[in-house]
Parts: C-alpha cells; structure tokens; sequence
C-alpha cells in the first residue's frame, strides 16, 4: 500500500481509491482537544476517511503546533498530528462562538474533547445539550483522570499518568530512580483507546440509533498495559520492582553489544527459542539445569543466563549476530535510532514511512497509516493545515454566508 498524498500546489490526492472506498467516509469527526491524545485520536480516524475539523481558539491555536523541531517556520510535529484535518477557528467562550459550534456539532458523528471537567459545561456546551440537539453524536472526553473523583479537575498530562499508572515504577535499573518514557507514552496508548471508544459508541449507535459519552482518562489505558500487576498484588501482595532490561517471566531477556559497538536485544518467551539460543551461544548444559524448565526459572537465574549471551554476542559483529540468530530460528533484533529505521528494508517494505508533499516544505517523511487494509486503505491526503486555513470553507458549508463570516472575525468569534 502506498497512500498518494496532495502536490504542494493543489492540496488534492490522486489516489486510485474514491473517497466512498475509505472506511470512515461517512463520518464527521470535530477535533477540538489539544496537544497529543485525542488530535491523535482523531488523526487516525482521518487516516481511514473521516472528514476531521480541527477547531482552535482564535488567538490560542493548539500548543502542539508549536512543540518540538521546526523547519521553516513549519512545525514538524503538527505536520502529522494534524494531517488530513481541516482547520477552523472557533471561540467556544463567546455566544456567537458558541452558536457557531453547535451548528457544526448538530451535523457530527463524534466530538473529540480534552478541557478540564466541567469546561464545556461553563461555556453552555454540555453534553446533555448537544445529545439534545444531535441524540446521534458520540461525545469522546480525554482528560487526564478522567470526570470524576478528587482529581479531576486538577491538570492532568501524560507524565503524570506515566508516573501514577505504574509504569515509572517498574521503568529502569533496580539500583536507580524510576524513569519516565521520553516521548508521549501515555498520549499515545490513550489515543488508541480514544479511537477504540468512538468506533465503539458509533457500532453501538447502529442498533440505539443513539450517541453517547465516553469518558477516558489517560490513566487507565497505561494501566491496561502493564500486565497482571493487580491480580499478583491481590492474591500475592507482591509489589514489581525494577529490573531494568530483564523481565521477571522469563530469561535471557537483555540488551547485549556487539564486536563492532552496536546494541542487540534478545527475546527468550517461549521454551524453545531458550534453548536454541543455548546451543547457539556454545552453553547446551544450561539446558540440563532443573531451573531452566520454566521462564520464571530462567529469570531466577539471569545472571548466569546473561554472561552466557553476553560474552558470545560480546566476539560477534552485528551481521554476524543477526545471521547467527537467523540460521538457528533464535529472536534478535537490532536497537535502532530513526537513521536506522529509514535505512532498514523491513521498514521499507512495509511501507512504514512515507513522503508526504507539504505546501512550504516540499515533501516530509511521516510514519504512515496504522495498519494495512486489503480492500479500504487508508491514506495521508495533505499534512498539518495552517491555523484556520479552512474556516471560511467549513462556515459556508454550514450555510453561513461570507457577510456573517466577516461579522464574526470581526467580532473575534472566529
């Protein structure tokens, strides 16, 4: 799959698919969060066909455009958290702001939010009074702990939820501090599940004819993750500590160097690879020993395990490695940083990144759509829009004409 994207000059896309073909056609979807987990969330709802309108305050544009390297002016970041979205501006505090948003909200089939609880409600946008207007709509609300209990109106970012959820806990060496992701982790997991939500609330709409709320905290999705956490402290009280790269399931489990100073992580899950790897490394008697039965055995005993990979991987070049791994049908894989990943022929087959045609930049690589579709691909129609580039197309398809349009940027609304 090679999703086409727009030249620099027209913003249109000649692919060979109609955009009936795409599986979120028939949606409207309203972007009106901020920063990383519902714009993405809505991101990858427009990677499948969803037409998505991003709105921003006039004056107060989403932080996201501005985070992280530019190039020209062009914020790298937003080129694909906002690709295939239309841009509008819309203050949602002032009353012909707000008129203006319920008419787009009567005509959508989810709104994506991200304000404090009890934001929308001040402005007179509560999700009671735009179910009354459109009982069809699916209203995704992303916060940080979500609309109830003791913090839910406190600030709530993806770090805290890192932090809360468990996951720095067990994150790093067991003699150092615990260690937060350096990148978006919780945004991005609860940007999946966002997106699971919604097509959740629209399956469920097809037999109620009925929209609904969904409440997601960025809490809980990281918490999701992280394994039978609850259940072992439940029945056992064991609290997980940090073991830095090894799991306590099983073993060897590492990140090794090479000859020639690259990095190798080794995965042993299951039995056989344990053993293949053994025999690969020269160490067959490991195999003998009555602890190396069983994953949690072998994480008892991950010293000896270590030493053992670690001094054969230690004598090898990377190619070499690699080839050795293959031959024995053991798990390795490189450590990459982005160079890598551009370079590699998996990726590329894959498809993985893909240049995108941008108006000022000329072309940006991206990653691409999520997954491969054999019937309804995906597509990138056109990179992150400017603030508000689309707001008078948007306004007139509302049926707000170009006099009333001007009113209201004079008045600020938009």
């Amino acid at each position: 799959m090679n999703p086409e994207s727009v030249t620099p000059e027209e913003h249109t896309v000649p692919t060979s698919e109609t955009p009936s073909e795409l599986p979120f056609s028939d949606l409207r979807v309203i972007d009106c969060a901020t920063l990383f987990a519902g714009p993405l969330a809505a991101t990858i709802l427009g990677d499948y066909g969803a037409e998505v309108i991003k709105v921003e305050h006039p004056e107060r544009p989403d932080p996201a455009r501005g985070h992280g390297p530019k190039k020209e002016g062009q914020g790298l970041w937003w080129t694909y958290l906002g690709r295939n979205k239309r841009a509008i501006t819309c203050h949602l505090g002032r009353p012909d702001g707000r008129e203006v948003f319920e008419r787009l909200a009567d005509g959508a089939d989810v709104l994506i939010e991200n304000f404090r609880p009890g934001t929308l409600e001040k402005w007179g946008l509560s999700p009671e009074s735009l179910l009354e207007r459109n009982p069809r709509l699916v209203i995704v609300r992303v916060t940080g702990f979500g609309q109830v209990g003791p913090m839910a109106r406190q600030p709530g970012f993806g770090t805290l939820a890192e932090s809360m959820s468990g996951f720095a806990h067990i994150t790093g060496e067991p003699d150092g501090p615990p260690t937060l992701p350096p990148f978006g982790l919780a945004d991005g997991v609860a940007a999946l599940t966002a997106t699971i939500g919604a097509l959740t609330a629209l399956h469920t709409r097809e037999r109620t004819g009925r929209g609904q709320v969904v409440d997601l905290s960025l809490l809980e999705p990281l918490m999701t993750l992280l394994g039978p956490q609850p259940q072992v402290y439940d029945q056992l009280g064991i609290v997980q500590q940090r073991t830095g790269n090894r799991s306590v399931n099983n073993a060897p489990r590492n990140t090794y160097r090479t000859r020639d100073g690259r990095w190798v992580a080794v995965s042993t899950s299951a039995q056989s690879i344990a053993e293949r790897v053994m025999h690969l490394v020269g160490r067959p008697e490991l195999i003998d020993e009555p602890w190396f039965a069983t994953g949690g055995g072998r994480a008892q005993h991950a010293d000896v395990l270590d030493e053992a990979v670690g001094d054969w991987i230690a004598r090898h070049d990377l190619e070499e490695v690699r080839a050795a791994f293959a031959d024995a049908q053991a798990a390795v894989a490189p450590i990459y940083d982005i160079a890598d990943i551009f370079a590699d022929p998996q990726v590329q087959a894959l498809e993985a990144i893909v240049p995108v045609a941008h108006p000022v930049l000329g072309s940006v690589r991206m990653q691409n759509v999520l997954f491969r579709l054999s019937e309804t691909p995906g597509r990138i129609a056109w990179p992150g829009p400017e603030v508000g580039e689309h707001t008078d197309e948007v306004l007139g398809e509302l049926g707000i004409d170009p006099e009333q349009v001007a009113r209201l940027r004079d008045a600020g609304a938009i």
